[in-house]
């Protein structure tokens, strides 16, 4: 594992292991937080923890560039704690274990953390370097981004003195985000009594996994396979070919990741058991035929299980299953002017029913305000119809692009001086808490920049080795001609 610590450059690669060694969960940052602490304490710079769990650090300008331009480093404390099935790790006790494979870095079975652990890890190396130059600095390390931006949310204003955010979670290197989506999270739920189940039924569990996933902004234009509503489809033949009946629905467990398994739990008559179960096996060859070039490993399957006593009073089964069918999952619109990039989206993220309670959450995303609007009131009231209460929370605003930005031509001059090539403006369709921090800190001037990951938010996340040293040579070139306060 320790292996990591020896790649170059080994200033952020050294504090990158060391994160990877303590838990960070979103929810559970309590440890991360007292690391960070402790790591500023150690390296000499102040720091604290605000009123919205931030960590926050200052170091001061080098000799003669007192009169720079303050610059706010910032990225995210929290990783999405998401593992295969077969996987013991405890994301609140256990450290991710880390392999190179070729050009690489991963993690076992898990999440690796490099969103947003390489920029802590970047912001780290710059906090302990003492021969770097540079104007005054600061550090915001944010809590809960993962689960809903609450750290951004939360950061008090009249908190940081810079003037320029940089950044540090973008995900393709060479590429300078310069405007993101907004989004809004949507939850469904409704309570009911169950229903008793045929004593002479019989039940089995019904498993669908082995999807890709993803992180649900970033890759959702692929077309990637969602567990929820693949198996809505199969679970309404299921109720009209051969009499069944939901009793549970476990599908997805994280709102911004495409969820790549479900598991319910049917009850039926005991004589349509075998030929439900090989009808699971055409639909499989269906789903393999749909996504070929995407999915590969889709694995869908159900066994025998213990018949539960009770199970979905049929009219709200029929009720949910007809909302989940019919919700809007995936792309929505292209920017119109940007006919490349996603516009509004949604993700079927999460389903639960079972025990008399159904929950069902989604994540909306737009860079158009009122197109936000529109998929959360779609979306609304297509759960209204199934009878369920709808609450929406943690609206975020879009981040309206600035390609005159001071710090984005500076960025863009010395990518060119440092790789002989151009980089490139781009507008991410994924979330990013700039536009949240600059609700509170409007006169920022804002760019986001990273090296390049991929499928974050997934066992099969990973970073690109040979970006991070450009990465972090692009950094402190840009710390050291920041240009002067006018």
């Amino acid at each position: 594992m320790s292996e990591i610590k020896n790649l170059k450059p080994e200033c952020v690669w050294r504090n990158f292991y060391a994160l990877t060694r303590v838990p960070r969960p979103s929810g559970h940052l309590e440890k991360v937080q007292q690391f960070l602490l402790d790591f500023a304490k150690e390296a000499g710079v102040e720091a604290f923890k605000d009123a919205g769990g931030n960590i926050v650090m200052r170091k001061a300008a080098t000799p003669d560039m007192e009169n720079r331009k303050g610059v706010i480093l910032q990225a995210h404390m929290d990783m999405v704690p998401q593992k295969s099935k077969d996987s013991k790790h405890n994301f609140e006790t256990d450290p991710i274990e880390t392999y190179i494979d070729g050009d690489w870095v991963k993690a076992k079975g898990t999440t690796l953390g490099s969103d947003d652990g390489i920029g802590v890890a970047a912001i780290m190396a710059v906090m302990e370097n003492k021969t770097m130059k540079h104007g005054p600095v600061e550090a915001l390390i944010t809590a809960d981004e993962e689960t809903g931006m609450y750290g951004a949310n939360d950061l008090p204003e009249g908190e940081l003195n810079g003037d320029i955010l940089l950044n540090l979670d973008s995900e393709t290197w060479g590429k300078f985000v310069i405007g993101s989506a907004g989004g809004i999270d949507i939850t469904a739920t409704l309570e009911y009594k169950e229903a008793e189940t045929d004593p002479t039924d019989a039940a089995v569990k019904v498993t669908l996994k082995g999807l890709r996933g993803g992180h649900s902004g970033l890759e959702i234009h692929e077309g990637r396979a969602n567990a929820n509503k693949l198996m809505a489809r199969f679970v309404r033949e299921a109720i009209s070919e051969y009499s069944a009946r939901l009793a549970e629905w476990n599908g997805g467990n994280m709102r911004n990741a495409i969820p790549f398994e479900c598991e319910t739990v049917l009850t039926l008559p005991k004589d349509n058991v075998e030929p439900l179960k090989e009808d699971i096996e055409d639909w499989k060859h269906l789903f393999e035929a749909e996504y070929k070039g995407i999915e590969k490993d889709i694995l869908f399957f159900a066994e025998d299980v213990e018949t539960p006593k009770k199970e979905v009073p049929t009219e709200i089964q029929d009720n949910l299953l007809d909302a989940i069918y019919a919700c809007h999952n995936g792309v929505l619109r292209m920017i119109p002017s940007f006919p490349s990039v996603v516009e509004t989206s949604s993700n079927l993220a999460i389903i639960n029913i079972g025990g008399g309670k159904a929950k069902v959450k989604i994540l909306a995303r737009s860079s158009s305000e009122s197109m936000k609007k529109y998929i959360a009131a779609t979306l609304e009231s297509c759960f209204s119809m199934a009878g369920m209460k709808i609450e929406m929370s943690g609206s975020y605003s879009g981040w309206d692009p600035n390609p005159d930005s001071e710090i984005l031509k500076l960025l863009e001059k010395h990518y060119r001086e440092l790789f002989n090539e151009e980089a490139v403006e781009q507008v991410d369709h994924a979330g990013l808490e700039c536009s949240v921090i600059l609700g509170k800190y409007p006169n920022l001037d804002v760019v986001s920049l990273g090296p390049t990951l991929r499928s974050p938010h997934t066992t099969n996340e990973r970073c690109y080795i040979p970006t991070v040293a450009p990465f972090w040579e692009l950094l402190k070139k840009t710390l050291e001609d920041v240009p002067e306060k006018k």
